[in-house]
This record gives structure tokens, sequence and C-alpha cells, in this order.
């Protein structure tokens, strides 16, 4: 008996994913599982264009809401909640979506978990000694030299993904890619199809995520974050205030840039967040890729699910 499907949805901020979902949605009998690293965070919901209560309420959504912003989550967590929530949807008998661009969920859910050297607290505190020296963006440089892999898909501002990548380093004299590539793939338990929105004209998707960035802030994304400002238990560390759109956005409100400059910044990272998907996706075979604008691309998605064999309102036989 061939193991039941899921299909991924992936592709860069801005590409169109959810508005693909929707579209599938309207064909399928589908639940989408959210694959993106703040739609978790509870009160984030404009910065991370999280699906309306209305588009919710026409299809179910997974692994959003979960977590408040000061609770960490975790490459684990997700793939350990992702597996629930699929066997769940599987039972149903209905097709599970997985749409989103947190990259690292998606290879850590595919191709599972690297066994990785345990955390060392004094290679850690060597490196913030490192850093509160000469700053992360320094150390990020050291990765670049070390294991250009891992650093292609790491951002300057990304203090937590650096120190892991280079205490790993540190500690076993591999690179955290090297671990990561002999990490044991799960068992056949799912079939997977596999798709890319990959746009032709990367100036095209600059300027889309400009205009939606602006779009956020007309919807009342300041005041969103103003509120997480005033809560007082969060801080510029937390993996939720380091989202982009929202870590900018955090240094106005602390008084550390004027709002234009901050939405400035946040653009120009909303479009380096893209290009380092873009460039992950591209190293990456296993992704059909689709032109977000060709109509023909939904069809071609569900021509590849009935080819599969999928029978809507069938669970799987065991």
């Amino acid at each position: 008996m061939n193991a039941p499907l899921a299909l991924v949805l992936t592709g860069p901020t801005g590409s169109g994913k959810s508005d693909w979902a929707m579209r599938l949605a309207q064909e399928l009998p589908i639940e989408i599982i959210s694959v993106d690293s703040a739609q978790v965070y509870r009160g984030m919901d404009i910065g991370t264009a999280k699906p309306s209560a209305a588009v919710r309420a026409l299809v179910p959504h997974h692994l959003i809401d979960i977590r408040d912003p000061a609770v960490r989550y975790s490459a684990g967590e997700f793939t350990r909640d992702a597996r629930a929530a699929i066997a769940a949807i599987h039972g149903r008998g209905r097709l599970p979506v997985l749409v989103g661009g947190t990259l690292l969920y998606l290879r850590a859910l595919l191709r599972g978990m690297a066994e990785l050297p345990a955390a060392s607290a004094e290679v850690r505190a060597q490196l913030e000694a490192e850093a509160a020296e000469v700053g992360w963006a320094a150390l990020h440089t050291q990765l670049v030299r070390v294991d250009p892999q891992a650093a292609a898909k790491i951002h300057p501002h990304d203090p937590q993904r650096i120190q892991r990548a280079l205490e790993v380093y540190r500690l076993s004299g591999r690179t955290i890619s090297d671990w990561q590539a002999a990490a044991t793939p799960p068992s056949g338990e799912v079939r997977w199809l596999q798709f890319a929105l990959i746009p032709g004209e990367r100036a095209a998707l600059a300027r889309t995520l400009a205009t939606r960035f602006e779009s956020m802030l007309e919807a009342g994304l300041l005041a969103e974050v103003t509120a997480l400002y005033q809560r007082g238990d969060l801080n510029a560390e937390l993996p939720a205030i380091r989202a982009v759109g929202y870590r900018q956005l955090w240094a106005h409100c602390a008084g550390e840039t004027g709002l234009a400059e901050a939405v400035s910044k946040a653009i120009a990272a909303t479009r380096q967040l893209a290009k380092r998907q873009l460039t992950w996706l591209r190293s990456e075979a296993a992704y059909e890729t689709l032109e977000p604008g060709d109509s023909a691309g939904i069809a071609l998605i569900l021509r590849a699910i009935a080819a599969s064999g999928f029978v809507a309102g069938r669970p799987p036989e065991c």
C-alpha cells in the first residue's frame, strides 16, 4: 500500500503561496499546515501576513497562534507538531498542504533532524564575548569562511543561528551543513509532492514586497508592534521579535531609529530574506518550480495529485 500523500507549497516571501493554497482549496478537500516561524506567535498578525479569521473559517489551518511571543519555538517542535497534524488530516480523508517559507522547518520535516553536538556553555560564552567586542555581523563573516553554505541561509543579524553554527564547528571540526547533510531521513510514512513558487523577475518581486509592507503599515502594523513593545516582558533578542519587519519597528519603538529609517530597513530586510530563500530553493532539486503568475500552475499541481492516486474522503489503509 502506498504511503498517504502530502503536498508542500513553498517559495520566497511575497510569492503568493497562501493565495495558491486557497485556490487549491476550491478544488480539493485540503487542510493547511503553516510552515512559518512567525505565524506560530499570537498577536503577530499583520506583519506575518497571517490568514484572516474568515479564511481560517473556510479552510482549516494548523500551527498558527500556538505560542506566545515570549516563548521560543524550534524546528524540532515544528517537526513533531507537523507530523501530528499530517496524521490527523490523513485520518479525516483530507489532503495536508504545507504552506510557508521557513525552509529550515521544511528541511527538518522532510530530511530529519541532524544529531548535532550538544550545546556547550563554554563555547557559547566565548562566542557571546566575541560578539560583544566585534558584533554578530563579524561572526557571520567568520561563518562565511568556514561554512559558506550555512552562511548563505543565515542573516547576519540572527545571533542565535550564527552562534549555533559556529559552536558546532568549533566543537566538532565539522560544519553544521555537513552534519545536516548526514541527517537520517524519516521513514516513508508520507509521500511528498513538493512545489516552489519561484518568480522569474526578481525586480518585480522586490516591488511587490515594498508595496506589501506599505500596505501592512496602513493596516496597523506599527500599532501591532507597539503593543508588543509595551508588554514589557519581551525583548529584541527573542525569535518572535527578530522576525522581519518586527525587528526594525521594534527599534523605532525603542527610540533607536526614526520611522522612515525603520520602514526602509524593514523593506530592505524583507528583500534580503526573499533572496536567501531563493538561494536555498535553487539548491534543492526536489522541488518542482512554478512561476507565481502562471495560471497553468494550479492545473499542474492538480494533475500531480490525481496521478498520485489521492482519493478525497477516504482515509489511507494501514
